[in-house]
């Protein structure tokens, strides 16, 4: 007869069910859970039973009976087949690490990306003069960007404020010299109403932005206007480099070795470019080959032209648009509305923006970079036209041919020993101990005349001259102006008396080529003649702001194109080093 199996006991089905009852219950052992009946019908497998139990209406007893101070519910890990094996905790493991680490990259890039997220400086963020870009304004009439309130209400209402020019370019376009910006690297004389740091924060943004950069250096201020630490503006963006007014250097000069030594300074300098190109904005030299570059490396981005001020900026932005409009139709209508240019350093305060390529990308004109150690920053505005050339560089070189004087008075100009070189009233050279056969030349504008003196009578000639003979300075700076403040002393050798020993350059200013004018047997008899004489000694004097610098001679001239020698090149430099057009 079967027997009726038994019922569970109430306490295994009672909600109030233990974890102690729990636990001896699965702790039997499978001989344990045989059928103690053998009449009993069924049997028991050997299966391990795993449970979850959970009691949610008395959280707190139970967190007592189990010591957990927070879960009310108790979990028990399978055991034997049911277990999780190695591999799978591994995998476990790996998953759990893997979205650790895609959740702190997120979190790092979110970071990253809020830090570089600057307030961007737009362009066309309010109405400004296409002329010099600074905002349109009708209160102040002296101050850049002012325009009529009736032309002003006029423009907007027909919403042609960006064909306006202010009442500043139109002085600045009929040759008055109106100066706008102060502060260091500023100019005195006139109202100032912007400040060089202001106009440099303008081109703050340009590191976080993806552009072309186009810069500009000025050939016969090299190393003045050079900018060598462009990157802090211009970020990580390519750099285009662009050499103007190469239609100054002197007649006879070969552009050949003039585009290397550019591209040897550039290399010393440690600046990565991707070309470099040799331009005249006046005959439009090179000019076309920039374009092409431009167009080859733009994709898509926008164009912004940087460069010290008075390099030519926006000269070279209406060469290109002059050269553009003939197959470019955009171009062509760019060019009614081109940023002005004039002699005055400063004269773009904004940057001005321009449609020039079909496709998208804008073409930018940017504030000069000005820079407090140039002269321009030591001048009065009056004298800011006396420092720019205006034609071809002729060198002027002392001592001067004897011409007709006797030979004796010949011997006694050709040694410039004991004597003192004024360059206007901004430079002086004192010759301390050089070669019978040395020779200064200097390159610089023809506005400024040069006077030799003995350097026993330099001091009585400057304070009586200056202003009468050597200007700049003239007019009210004379009262005001320090004089040549700064003084460095120069120890020059002569390697190779076949060329130039080395250029003295001004920056802000042009350079003097320091040479020998007789051949190497001369020069090394005077060597052995003199102790110590190879080396030559100079003590030049400028304003205290204003930098020299002592450079590798620049090759002009038909001579220049005679001794330069071109370097030999590594493979690696081959393949690396920027090529130079013109």
């Amino acid at each position: 007869m079967l027997q009726r199996p038994k019922m569970a006991p109430k306490s295994l089905l009672s909600p109030s069910f233990s974890i102690s009852s729990f636990s001896s219950f699965s702790t039997l052992s499978p001989q344990k859970l045989s059928n103690p009946n053998p009449n009993f019908p069924f049997k028991f497998n050997r299966t391990q039973i795993f449970c979850k139990i959970t009691d949610s209406r008395n959280p707190t007893q139970q967190q007592q009976k189990v010591g957990a101070t927070e879960q009310v519910s108790v979990e028990i890990d399978g055991e034997g087949a049911a277990a999780p094996t190695r591999g799978d905790l591994f995998f476990s493991r790996q998953k759990s690490m893997a979205d650790a680490a895609i959740v702190l990259s997120i979190e790092k890039k979110l970071r990253q990306k809020k830090r570089r997220e600057k307030p961007k400086v737009s362009a066309v963020s309010i109405a400004s003069c296409y002329g010099c870009g600074a905002p349109l304004q009708t209160s102040e009439v002296d101050a850049p960007g002012y325009v009529e309130l009736q032309t002003y209400e006029l423009k907007k209402r027909h919403r042609q404020l960006k064909t306006v020019l202010c009442g500043r370019c139109k002085l600045l376009s009929h040759g008055h010299m109106i100066t706008a910006v102060g502060g260091n690297g500023g100019y005195s004389g006139g109202k100032q109403f912007v400040s060089a740091e202001e106009l440099r924060n303008k081109l703050s943004h340009l590191r976080y932005e993806k552009a072309l950069i186009v810069k500009l250096v000025d050939i016969v201020d090299f190393n003045g206007s050079f900018l060598a630490r462009i990157r802090d503006l211009a970020g990580a963006n390519p750099i285009i480099l662009v050499i103007t007014k190469v239609d100054l250097l002197p007649k006879g000069t070969d552009l050949n070795c003039v585009g290397d030594w550019v591209v040897e300074a550039t290399t010393k300098k440690k600046l990565n470019v991707l070309s470099v190109h040799m331009t005249s904005s006046k005959s439009l030299a090179g000019v076309s080959g920039v374009i092409a570059q431009i167009q080859a490396e733009r994709k898509g981005r926008d164009v912004y032209i940087l460069g010290a001020a008075n390099v030519g900026k926006s000269a070279f932005i209406n060469a290109l648009l002059k050269t553009m409009s003939q197959k470019d139709p955009i171009a062509a209508v760019a060019r009614r509305y081109k940023p002005i240019q004039s002699a005055v350093p400063g004269t773009t305060l904004g940057p001005i923006e321009i449609d020039a390529f079909i496709g998208g990308g804008k073409l930018f004109d940017t504030p000069g970079v000005h820079l407090h150690h140039r002269q321009a920053a030591v001048v009065h505005s009056v004298d800011l036209p006396a420092l720019a050339p205006q034609s071809r560089l002729r060198g002027q070189s002392f001592p001067v041919p004897s011409g007709g004087i006797t030979s004796s008075k010949a011997e006694e100009i050709n040694d410039l020993n004991g004597f003192s070189i004024f360059w206007g009233g901004l430079v002086r050279v004192d010759v301390l101990k050089v070669l019978p056969s040395t020779r200064l030349t200097f390159y610089g504008p023809k506005a400024l005349p040069i006077h030799m003196v003995p350097t026993i009578e330099a001091d009585d000639f400057y304070r009586r001259e200056i202003g009468v003979l050597l200007k700049p300075p003239t007019g009210n700076q004379i009262t005001e102006w320090e004089g040549l403040q700064s003084v460095r002393q120069l120890q020059i050798r002569f390697e190779d008396p076949k060329r130039p020993a080395c250029d003295v350059a001004i920056s802000g200013l042009g350079w003097i080529a320091v040479e020998a004018i007789t051949n190497l047997q001369e020069i090394s008899s005077s060597m052995s003649s003199v102790d110590n004489a190879e080396e030559l000694h100079l003590a030049v004097h400028v304003p205290k702001p204003v930098e020299i610098f002592v450079r590798p001679p620049i090759p002009v001239t038909k001579a220049g194109g005679e001794w330069y020698e071109y370097r030999e090149l590594t493979e690696m430099e081959e393949e690396f080093r920027p090529k130079w057009y013109h």
